[in-house]
């Protein structure tokens, strides 16, 4: 730092000026006191821990597990679809204002539910509100059919916006993909462009885009039209057409970022296009046994990463075995696991898969190596859904019998009454807590 004012030389001055001028100078000091050391990362995890406003990281407390249980949602009939939507918007203005719970059963039911996820004052780690219209007879609201002959709705042919505004469905007798408003549960619109069922849907993590399979053997990918910087809708015409299976599409994937398209069918093989182009790339040929059976699951890891779960034959004749299978975003095979238990929902996570078996369990996995991270959790009913919440802070599991079981970790402190209304509610605006959601979730052993 140079102190012009102290220059007595006038052409020393000018000169001191010039190079200012040019290249700038050093500031004054700025502070008188050192700074702060820097923490250690076990300081650093220790001073997270102690804050309440965030929920612990389930996935970082593996060996805490605990499950509550939440009834009345939809009481005997498979709940298909619970899922919160990781990119809702608030107001700044109001503070702990709950997120959308989306939750489908098997015969269309469609709740909208409050739920929080904050943890430390209360000790279930959770706030859920039901959503009162779906137990009125009169206020509740259908997804709109008629459905297929024998078949309901499942959750593989839905999917819910990031923003929670809208509900995309397939599975309809006509062949429409269709969507509805959230949560007024309204009928938007009915595109019709495919020649046979839409089979199963799925969208990228940005809500750009979403992709439809069908048994018509084929795939489309349709633009999620944006108003101010909501999911408003479909754009009328699928912005590509995807071929190449020669049976009935059963699951599919999409990721916008890396520009992949991945979709399973029922002969047991699994392709992946381009989104941009729609160019083929790779067909994949899961193997465990002499005689592939079909791809019944199948998910895209944030690396590309593909993890397929499908059936096969050991020998000819012989009964299906199911298999769970990783590849790279290359197409090549990193592992391979027999299971012992029939998947029926499948989620991915950045490090794990979770799986929920018609064995009644659900098991957390290694993305790497798909081994078991923690032993299995019995829900005692067959599981129909899996979803993992935005904050990695709770699972939550539809069951056969209409329950939803929330899965979460840590052990809380003791609750104080009143301390969680004072310190998270600060508008009049109130929640309640469902009493069954309080509840720890131990029901007694299957006969």
């Amino acid at each position: 730092a140079v102190d012009l004012d102290a220059v007595a030389d006038e052409t020393e001055r000018k000169a001191l000026e010039g190079i200012i001028s040019n290249f700038g100078q050093t500031p004054c000091q700025l502070l008188k006191e050192p700074h702060p050391p820097r923490l250690s990362a076990e300081d650093a995890a220790r001073r997270l821990a102690r804050l309440d406003t965030y929920s612990p990281n389930l996935f970082q407390n593996l060996d805490q597990l605990k499950a509550f249980f939440v009834e009345g949602i939809s009481d005997g009939v498979p709940l298909v679809l619970a899922v919160v939507p990781h990119r809702q918007a608030h107001s700044f203005m109001t503070q702990g204002s709950p997120d959308l719970l989306v939750t489908v059963s098997a015969n269309g039911l469609l709740g909208t539910h409050n739920w929080l996820p904050y943890d430390r004052n209360i000790s279930n780690y959770f706030t859920f509100s039901k959503d009162p219209t779906v137990s009125n007879a009169k206020t509740q609201r259908l997804l709109s059919g008629p459905w297929p002959l024998g078949r309901g709705v499942s959750g593989r042919a839905l999917a819910v916006a990031p923003d929670g505004k809208l509900l995309f469905s397939g599975g309809h007798w006509d062949g429409s993909l269709r969507v509805t408003s959230l949560p007024r549960g309204k009928l938007l619109s009915q595109l019709s462009r495919h020649i046979d069922i839409v089979t199963c849907l799925a969208l990228d993590l940005c809500g750009l885009y979403l992709i439809s399979g069908s048994r018509d053997t084929t795939c489309m990918v349709w633009q999620v039209l944006q108003q101010g910087g909501l999911s408003a809708g479909l754009a009328p015409k699928p912005v590509q057409v995807l071929y190449g299976h020669e049976a009935e599409v059963t699951c599919v994937a999409i990721s916008t970022e890396l520009d992949m398209a991945v979709s399973g069918s029922k002969d047991g093989t699994v392709i992946i296009h381009t989104i941009r182009r729609g160019q083929f790339v790779a067909s994949l040929q899961p193997l465990g046994g002499a005689v592939p059976g079909p791809v019944a699951h199948l998910a895209l890891g944030p690396e590309g990463q593909i993890v397929v779960q499908s059936l096969a034959q050991e020998r000819p004749g012989a009964q299906m075995s199911y298999f769970l299978h990783l590849y790279s975003v290359n197409g090549r095979l990193l592992a391979s696991q027999k299971l012992e238990e029939q998947t029926t929902a499948l989620a991915l996570t950045d490090a794990f898969v979770l799986l929920g078996t018609a064995q009644c369990n659900l098991h957390i996995l290694h993305l790497h190596s798909l081994l078991p991270a923690v032993p299995s959790m019995s829900m005692k009913v067959p599981i129909h859904s899996v979803a993992v919440t935005k904050e990695r802070s709770h699972i939550l599991v539809g069951l056969e019998d209409g329950k939803l079981i929330v899965v979460g970790a840590g052990q809380p402190s003791e609750v104080r009454s009143g301390q969680f209304a004072r310190r998270l509610w600060r508008s009049t605006r109130r929640i309640s807590q469902v009493s069954s959601g309080e509840t720890e979730y131990n029901p007694p052993e299957a006969k």
